[in-house]
């Protein structure tokens, strides 16, 4: 296949638009993650005659959160089996059943991907060995392989770096634990693997620390793990990066301290494990997204501080490490001086944050950019999926309608837009198309009247956004650059401001 590609900046925004030279066949369906944010741990799937006779109404069985599978299209009577909205019950091949993976799963995974990627078809059709469907709507591009710890050190250290102490000697003492490597040994569960692990941690040391000593370390762990993973990880050290951090952590000690709302996961004053760890609140703790990240990794174990990714997180832990200390158990001069020049009150009534480049995407910059949760497109005979990817809708053609294949690079300042004739001679089916206008859409996710030269992105805003006081907190840290190699430099740095295009 040959593609002419041309940049053009439109609204501030650079798309780059690829026309298709040489007809070819399609790309083939990409492998498909099974997710639901929050949802039941395993989603069912169904014989295809019964769910033709019947619909979704008698599962065949279930796949768990985290399957990783390759989609197809069953056609039955010149037709893809959908539901009598015209969504797609898809076939498919399970590449990895997270219930049973192991270590090898990691490479299975980016391996398939790899091929998927590489591969062009004439359509998107099953094969005739496929007995059962699942409902696309499910099914999303995720692209990330399976995560687990690696191979432990044969004699390794159980004894907490030297540069701990405290509560933080005891973090590093339960990463090096034998029950912190229980852990991530399956890819399932890790959340409850992880709290059950230090029950058991605490259970086990009762002799060695202080009850409030271990206690406090176990909140440490976890209000640190949160503020690692919902902060953005390329900053690492980075002063910017770890204010971010402090300011996560400060959401929890006053979710926890100051509010204690059980819908926010606090269900005594001062459970900063409760709060911190509560998906609906923090969505990395999501069964999913704990199988693909290192959230609930061993990730201070001693062994790995030659490992340069474990070695960068090494280094962002102990950066906030202590400061975290002084946000959790400290006193408010603790934090008037952690986060000065705002009142008191206006520290302690911080609970909310929003990341703008990870939230809600829109493109009202461009025409006819829709969202196609499930879809079939087709060409004669020949049927596409068309799943939980933007497309550019484009002229009618009977009962539907031509379209482009859409994509975007998410850029520190700007989304790189990317659309491509990937199925020529294809119609996305009519029902799936809704012709309404993007709304709800702000540059950069702040608010109308903050300075910009350009226009690089713009993302939806939750209705909470504005109801609370936007605030902008400021830290004092020692900067050690993204890599966190850099000697330490004591900067000034601002971070949540109202044209904070990052956060707020």
């Amino acid at each position: 296949m040959l593609w002419s590609r041309v940049w053009i900046p439109l609204a501030g925004l650079f798309t780059l638009v690829t026309s298709l030279v040489v007809a070819a066949e399609i790309p083939a369906t990409p492998v498909l993650t099974l997710y639901r944010f929050n949802g039941d741990l395993t989603m069912p799937y169904y014989d295809i005659e019964q769910f033709l006779d019947r619909g979704a109404v008698a599962p065949a069985g279930s796949l768990a959160q985290g399957t990783t599978l390759i989609p197809c299209l069953v056609v039955r009577d010149g037709r893809p089996v959908t539901d009598s909205s015209g969504t797609p019950f898809v076939g498919f091949e399970i590449v990895v059943d997270p219930r049973h993976a192991t270590a090898e799963a990691t490479a299975r995974v980016a391996a398939a991907i790899a091929q998927r990627k590489a591969l062009t078809v004439a359509n998107h059709h099953c094969g005739p060995d496929v007995n059962y469907v699942i409902d696309v709507r499910n099914l999303h591009p995720m692209e990330k392989v399976p995560f687990f710890d690696p191979p432990r050190d044969a004699t390794p250290s159980a004894a907490a770096a030297s540069a701990g102490s405290g509560p933080d000697a005891i973090v590093r003492a339960f990463h090096n634990s034998a029950q912190c490597a229980q852990v991530n040994e399956t890819l399932t569960g890790r959340r409850e693997a992880l709290h059950s692990a230090w029950s058991v941690f605490k259970r086990d040391n009762v002799a060695r620390w202080p009850e409030a000593e271990l206690a406090k370390a176990h909140d440490l762990d976890f209000t640190m793990r949160t503020a690692l993973f919902e902060g953005h990880l390329g900053r690492g050290c980075n002063a910017y990066g770890a204010c971010e951090r402090n300011i996560v952590a400060l959401s929890i000690r006053n979710r926890a301290l100051e509010r204690c709302f059980n819908r926010e996961g606090c269900e005594v004053s001062g459970d900063f494990v409760g709060v911190a760890s509560t998906v609906s609140q923090y969505n990395i703790w999501d069964e999913y997204l704990t199988q693909i990240s290192g959230l609930t990794a061993c990730y201070l174990r001693n062994d790995l501080a030659t490992v340069p990714k474990y070695a960068k997180l090494q280094a962002m832990y102990a950066q906030n490490a202590g400061d975290v200390q002084r946000i959790l158990f400290g006193t408010d001069a603790d934090l008037l001086e952690l986060f000065p020049g705002v009142s008191l009150d206006d520290v302690k009534r911080t609970a909310h944050y929003y990341h703008a480049p990870a939230m809600g995407k829109c493109f009202p910059q461009m025409e006819g950019v829709e969202y196609m949760s499930g879809a079939v497109a087709s060409r004669g005979k020949d049927f596409a999926l068309i799943a939980n990817t933007r497309i550019q809708v484009g002229d009618k053609s009977g009962d539907g309608y031509r379209f482009r294949a859409f994509g975007f690079e998410e850029t520190d300042e700007r989304d790189v837009v990317d659309t491509r004739d990937d199925y020529p001679g294809f119609v996305v089916d009519g029902r799936k198309v809704s012709l309404i206008p993007a709304s709800g859409c702000k540059p950069y996710g702040v608010p109308a009247g903050c300075p910009r030269s350009e226009i690089g992105r713009y993302r939806k805003t939750p209705s909470w956004l504005d109801a609370g006081k936007p605030l902008g907190l400021t830290c004092r840290i020692a900067d050690q650059s993204e890599s966190c190699a850099a000697p330490e430099q004591l900067v000034t740095v601002e971070v949540g401001g109202t044209c904070d295009t990052q956060m707020r």
